[in-house]
């Protein structure tokens, strides 16, 4: 059974969110009674991602937003405070795989694409979310990272960095709001059941298997696990959490 939280009055963002771990989290955070900005990169598919919540009966809006530029990360909090108001949470999602690569020959050009969405996208949305909070003295902020902040693995130099540096960004940045009344954490999922995945699975059959051999679960995650996750993050049962970097990822790194 999923925890239920009453999220009625708040409003939340979520990046990267029309599709997989995104999109749950905007539905999870919508159904407990929350206003919900939903961004992404590609404006149709977050917009109907938008309606259908509407539709639904919730309160929702989606807005087109490359997190790799600022201007639009600063003008999606915007967006997102003309139209609800506040802004209470944030899961800070948004982000890419980069192809497996021997670490002598990955491309400036490669590193600097990843790590441009997965970490400085992170911050960008952040310091924005950030401006925005300390105004109102609280709010809860969850960012992205992945089992690859966490461990190291061959041919993902580039990727790992990135998620590494997510956990560095959100520890520190906690540790200076937490008496301010924001606490930010951070989420490592594993291997989850996305669509992301789904072509890393038919792109990289060998190095899935591989994983999968280290998957102490013996499954794949569900992108609503991962969501359940951020949002008791958001919530006030984890009001004593404070710039935690929490796997979820069926026990891989505890192996």
């Amino acid at each position: 059974m999923n925890p239920q939280y009453d999220f009625a009055g708040q409003v939340a963002l979520v990046t990267g969110a029309a599709s997989g771990m995104g999109l749950a989290a905007a539905r999870a955070f919508a159904e407990a009674g929350a206003a919900v900005v939903l961004a992404d990169i590609n404006q149709s598919a977050v917009e109907k991602a938008a309606k259908d919540l509407t539709d639904a009966g919730h309160q929702a809006l989606g807005v087109a937003c490359d997190v790799t530029d600022e201007r639009q990360a600063a003008a999606m909090v915007e967006r997102a405070v003309s139209a609800f108001g506040r802004l209470d949470m944030a899961f800070n999602n948004a982000g890419i795989q980069a192809p497996p690569c021997d670490a002598a020959e990955e491309s400036a050009e490669e590193f600097d694409h990843v790590n441009a969405v997965n970490l400085r996208g992170v911050w960008a949305a952040q310091k924005h979310e950030l401006r925005q909070m300390r105004t109102q003295g609280s709010g809860a902020i969850v960012n992205c990272s992945s089992l690859g902040g966490l461990v190291g693995l061959p041919q993902r130099a580039a990727y790992h960095a990135s998620k590494h540096g997510v956990i560095s960004l959100t520890k520190s940045a906690a540790v200076e709001y937490a008496a301010k009344g924001i606490r930010i954490n951070a989420v490592c999922p594993g291997v989850i059941d996305t669509p992301m995945v789904a072509d890393m699975l038919e792109g990289q059959a060998e190095a899935m298997a591989e994983i999968m051999k280290q998957q102490p679960i013996g499954r794949l995650g569900t992108a609503e696990e991962v969501a359940a996750a951020a949002l008791w993050l958001c919530s006030d049962a984890a009001g004593f959490v404070v710039g935690v970097a929490l796997p979820v990822d069926g026990g891989y790194t505890s192996l």
